[in-house]
Parts: C-alpha cells; structure tokens; sequence
C-alpha cells in the first residue's frame, strides 16, 4: 500500500496541475480583447504561420487536425481581415503558399500585450513576494514538462 502512495500524490497533482493551467489558459483568453474576432482555429493558424515563414493550406489542415476544406474556409476568413496572405508557389503552380501579413502580426503582438498585461497586473494585485518567488522557481519545471514529448 505504501508504494502507491507517491505514485497517488503524483496523480493527484497532475489532475490539480491540469485543472489549475487551464483555467489560466482560458483566463488569459478572456482578458484579451482581440479573441472575439478571431475562433480557436483560427488564432491557431496565426500562430503556427507566425512559426512558419510559410504553409500549405494541407499542411496547416493536417496541422490543426481538420479538413483541407474546413481548412479553405479559415483560411478565407483570415485572409478576408487581411492577416493572412496566399501566393503561388514559385516552383509548383498548382501549389499556394500561406503566410501572415504584418496585420497578422500585429494582432498576434497585440493579443500577447493583452495577456501580458492582464497576467502582469494579477501577478502584482494577487500575489505576495514569496508567491511571486514560488512561481518564478517553478518555471523550469513547468517549462521541462511542456517540452517532453
């Protein structure tokens, strides 16, 4: 019984540690303004085109796990606000690359601010000194669980 016991407490604080990121997660969406004008996917796609100097649109639909057509329809949207930019493929015509204009990341940068901002102030109102501490140390942890595979 007692060898369950760290192997329970390790469950116990991944479902906290889950609960806990994304509820932050869906906080830091909240408090930025510029999520009404763009849905998940959508703000996914500028995200990933911000990562890649450019993309098919099948490499972005695989990507996002959705269909080339649902893709198509993304992709019209965005470029129909003008954040992003098709171009035909200099080698392949039959090929149309996807990148992200300067409004793309301008919204990308501005929506970052938004959550920056918003963390920023609840980080200083909310939270003590040695809060404030805590977290700082637990960011190499944090950081080496969001890099393993």
């Amino acid at each position: 019984m007692a060898a369950s016991a760290p192997d329970d407490n390790a469950l116990h604080l991944a479902t906290e540690l889950r609960t806990v990121v994304t509820r932050l997660v869906k906080k830091l969406r909240a408090h930025s303004p510029t999520r009404e004008k763009l849905s998940l996917t959508e703000r996914s796609v500028v995200r990933l085109l911000d990562q890649h100097a450019h993309l098919l649109p099948s490499e972005l639909a695989e990507m996002e796990k959705v269909t080339t057509q649902s893709m198509s329809q993304i992709l019209r949207h965005l470029a129909e606000r003008g954040y992003v930019l098709r171009e035909p493929s200099p080698t392949d015509r039959r090929k149309v690359h996807i990148m992200l204009t300067d409004a793309g990341r301008q919204l990308l940068q501005t929506a970052r601010q938004e959550r920056d901002e918003w963390l920023h102030t609840v980080l200083t109102e909310q939270c003590s000194p040695a809060e404030v501490a805590a977290l700082q140390q637990a960011l190499p942890v944090l950081t080496k669980l969001v890099a393993s595979e």
